[in-house]
Parts: structure tokens; sequence; C-alpha cells
């Protein structure tokens, strides 16, 4: 049954259509915003307000084939607005010259560097270094990263979410990732390991 048919029937008065959009919907919601927070406990709280604010609103939802798109835009805002709560939560850019970064393609990134996972053992894990360095990057690289390496998405669909040309998500991914190897090769993360964590 398509999202389409399930937001119909919510409409109808179906409310077991709605809670088959949230069975469907809930996981990945919550690994962008627990990507996007990187606490957990936060990510349970945010993703309650994203299907809230769902449920009060699908019917303002005009084009249902983009429900896709307009759920990960509340749950983007509602990432947003936690920010803002943090009054003392600072992102701190991890490119080492913000003026001049160093150019690298997409396929170097995945190609860095160096040590073995059994040196690994004696740092911190790999998916852990991987949150930090995302906690690091910009809110708007983060973003795209998340929403296409993690939530699989097309460029055209984050264009979409984000309200952006295709062509400026395709520059933040790439500069994100530039800036996710710098970090990733000064913690000895090999390109297996990243490839499997990635």
């Amino acid at each position: 049954m398509t999202d389409d048919v399930l937001i119909e029937r919510f409409l109808e008065g179906d409310i077991h259509a709605f809670n088959l959009l949230v069975w469907r919907w809930e996981r990945p919601i919550f690994n962008f915003v627990y990507r996007n927070l990187g606490n957990e406990e936060t990510a349970q709280d945010v993703c309650q307000h994203v299907f809230l604010r769902v449920y009060k609103k699908l019917k303002t939802l005009r084009e249902r084939q983009k429900f896709s798109s307009w759920i990960y835009r509340i749950a983007l805002n509602l990432c947003r607005d936690e920010y803002k709560k943090r009054k003392n939560h600072r992102l701190i850019s991890i490119e080492s010259d913000p003026e001049d970064p160093p150019s690298y393609s997409c396929q170097q990134i995945m190609d860095a560097s160096v040590q073995t996972p059994e040196d690994l053992c004696h740092q911190q894990s790999v998916s852990e270094l991987l949150k930090e360095a995302l906690m690091k990057l910009p809110e708007e690289q983060r973003t795209v990263i998340i929403m296409k390496q993690y939530q699989g998405l097309k460029f055209i669909e984050i264009a979409d979410i984000l309200k952006q040309p295709v062509n400026t998500v395709k520059s933040r991914l790439y500069n994100g990732l530039q800036s996710l190897r710098i970090f990733l090769e000064k913690s000895k993360v090999n390109k297996e390991v990243l490839l499997h964590e990635m």
C-alpha cells in the first residue's frame, strides 16, 4: 500500500492508516534525526514531535506524492529548532582553511589512508569517529551527507527537501566529504573500514 493510499485513508478517518505511515517512516526519520543531533534520547523526542506535526498537518499537504520530501523537511526543521535550544552547542568547521580548502574528488575521499583495523582497536570506534566528524561539519553539509550516504536519497529528492538547486546539493556533499576525509585521515581510518561504516 502506497503512502498516498494511507494518507487518503487517514484523512477519511482511518487511524490505522496513520499508524502504518508511522511504522513505515519511524526508522528512517529516527536515523536521520539521530545522525543530525547525535543524541539518542533527543532524537526520540524530536521524532515524536515529527509525527505529531505530521498528524496535525497532513491535511494541508497538497502534493501527496511528495510526502517523503515533506516529512524529511519537517524533521530537518525540528532538528534546526533543537540546535537553537542548545545555546552552548557550537559547531566547528573541520576544514583546515575555509578560504583555501584542499581539493579532493569523492572517490579520493574513500581512498584515504592507512592504518590497519587492528590498530584502530586502540582508538575510538569508527562509528564514533564518524559521528564526531559529522557533528563538526556545518549544518548544510552534514544534512546533505546524511540524506545521501545514510538515507540513500537521490540528489533531486534532497534538492526538493532543502528547496535548493541540485548543483548546490552536490557542492555541499563534495565539500562535506572533503572535510570528513581530512578529519578521518587524522584519525587514521582506512578505506575499507570507512566504506563499511558509510
